[in-house]
């Protein structure tokens, strides 16, 4: 890939978040919910649940 991809999506004004390597980091933004890796599956999935649950109301 010819660019890194934080630095492209910075560039077209989007925020990004992020932890180090490796570390716990999730966020969930409406119905928008994405994890960072492996460490992050069990997060992911919580706020994914609750992200259904808000939805179902």
């Amino acid at each position: 890939m010819p660019f890194l991809l934080e630095t492209r999506l910075r560039d077209l004004g989007a925020r990004y978040e992020g932890a180090a390597d490796f570390q716990l980091f999730a966020r969930a933004d409406g119905r928008l919910v994405t994890g960072q890796n492996p460490a992050s599956s069990a997060l992911t999935a919580r706020l994914t649940l609750d992200a259904l649950a808000e939805a179902g109301r």
